[in-house]
């Protein structure tokens, strides 16, 4: 009986993926097993993997004809894994040795459907350790007790996919698997429906995942169209919030936090290709239109001048035709 599934994506991250295996060879355990999903890498990174198949105990390797991003990577593990709990790491991060035994015994502890965990920041050379904003720990909560207040950060702002362990039952259910095809934002919708539709979840004050930021081949670092996908990531935790029994009371939690990503790539939009930036404005201007509309009101009237004046501006702003996400 295997414990532990891992799902581990890696596009081109040669450079890293000897770190992340080393890490994970100092996690292995005999009921663990390791899901090595090459998504189509063009670098060294097929030839890496390979041999990690044969030298790491548990390691699958799986490999992608295509390149699907993220959230399909995933899925492609999580169709493959046998584990009583499933976890993800990215191929570009790395963890502390034992770490997923620690993780594993306190889920069994507490026994509930998933764990979040904080995690270690890694941005050249500096380190900052990254909490889970929520402030009970090792207490059994309802998850979509979680989700509020609108106006502050909370588990479903913490959407590391990462960092956490799920139970089994949770992909019997139909919660774990991501959106296919979304190159960005991914985990978005992923917490969002954890968080409505889990039974039970908790925090734990456990560190073991080392999150490395800033790789210039990571999508957030890249300002092509990829990351428009973040407005679909968006599109669809409104659409299914707003079908849920209380939508009214999370609604106002989903747009504010959409405006605030809206709000945050136009004020680095210089990063982003040019017919990319305008792009993002007109499909942005859509997006708004598409909210409801007296919740984005009292959205917009709870944030900071700056952000909704930038968020106004572009709220008047004529759509072009077929901007639509």
């Amino acid at each position: 009986m295997v414990k532990l599934s891992v799902i581990v994506p890696f596009y081109n991250v040669q450079q890293y993926a000897p770190d992340t295996l080393k890490s994970l060879r100092a996690n292995a355990r005999e009921d663990f097993e390791f899901i090595l999903v090459d998504d189509c890498s063009r670098d060294g990174t097929p030839e890496i993997l390979a041999r990690a198949e044969r030298e790491l105990p548990g390691a699958v390797h799986v490999r992608h004809e295509k390149n699907g991003g993220l959230a399909t990577a995933r899925n492609t593990g999580i169709d493959r894994a046998r584990g009583e709990y499933l976890t993800f790491l990215d191929g570009d991060d790395w963890l502390a040795p034992g770490y997923y035994a620690e993780l594993v015994a306190a889920i069994e502890k507490l026994d509930c459907d998933f764990l979040r965990t904080d995690h270690v920041q890694c941005t050249a050379r500096a380190r900052s350790v990254q909490r889970v904003p929520h402030g009970r720990r090792n207490v059994v909560m309802t998850p979509r007790e979680a989700i509020l207040p609108a106006d502050r950060s909370t588990s479903v702002d913490y959407a590391y996919a990462w960092a956490g362990i799920y139970h089994r039952r949770l992909v019997d259910k139909g919660l774990l698997h991501f959106t296919d095809g979304l190159r960005t934002a991914e985990d978005r919708p992923w917490i969002w429906k954890l968080h409505r539709e889990a039974d039970s979840f908790a925090v734990v004050s456990l560190l073991g995942v080392f999150y490395r930021r800033g790789v210039a081949s990571s999508l957030t670092q890249i300002g092509d169209v990829r990351q428009l996908d973040f407005i679909r990531a968006f599109d669809q935790v409104i659409e299914e919030t707003a079908q849920d029994a209380q939508a009214e009371t999370l609604l106002p939690k989903a747009v504010r936090t959409y405006c605030a990503i809206i709000s945050h790539h136009l004020g680095s939009i210089e990063r982003f290709e040019p017919a990319v930036a305008k792009k993002l404005k007109s499909m942005s201007a859509a997006a708004l239109r598409r909210m409801p509309q007296n919740v984005l009101d009292e959205a917009l009237d709870s944030m900071d001048i700056q952000r909704a004046a930038r968020l106004r501006r572009l709220r008047r702003r004529p759509a072009p035709a077929g901007a639509a996400a």
